[in-house]
């Protein structure tokens, strides 16, 4: 049963301390990977008001729309699109600071000005992202990756 999140007032860095061990407590006993995926994202988006926060699916070669909190989504991206598809390609983590100067960047949403997205990886092998967008423009930087790719870390081995 979901408890209260308890959202931390301190800086970026802090706000994420606070949050994972809450993610785990959240997601202990429970074995559904989608139920666990929607509380991660809700937690993620609440603790600090971004404007999208969702899991795509690597499915049949491509990037399929999971669970997510915030404005409807793309559905499927390929790989090598956009910023998801490009993080899955090079299985590394994308930070962008204007999403408008991505080359190549899918607008699911014309108000997502920056974004990071995240790959899920499994034995060698990506399997999904985390995809994080927000409305303002160079909202994320180094502290969110090395959160984002704890938390991903996390869940790839509850999955």
């Amino acid at each position: 049963m979901a408890e209260d999140l308890n959202i931390h007032k301190g800086t970026k860095e802090e706000k994420y301390k606070t949050l994972l061990p809450q993610l785990k407590a959240l997601c202990e006993g429970e074995p559904n990977s989608i139920a666990n995926l929607a509380n991660v994202a809700a937690a993620i988006k609440q603790s600090f008001d971004y404007y999208w926060v969702g899991f795509y699916w690597v499915i049949n070669d491509e990037l399929v729309l999971g669970p997510f909190q915030g404005p409807i989504a793309c559905t499927r991206i390929k790989k090598g699109k956009g910023v998801c598809g490009s993080a899955w390609e090079k299985a590394e983590t994308i930070l962008v600071d204007n999403v408008d100067e991505f080359l190549g960047h899918i607008a699911c949403s014309s108000l997502s000005k920056s974004e990071i997205v995240v790959p899920l990886i499994q034995n060698n092998e990506v399997i999904g992202v985390l995809d994080v967008d927000h409305d303002e423009l160079n909202t994320f930087d180094e502290i969110d990756s090395k959160y984002l790719n704890k938390i991903c870390s996390w869940l790839v081995s509850i999955l």
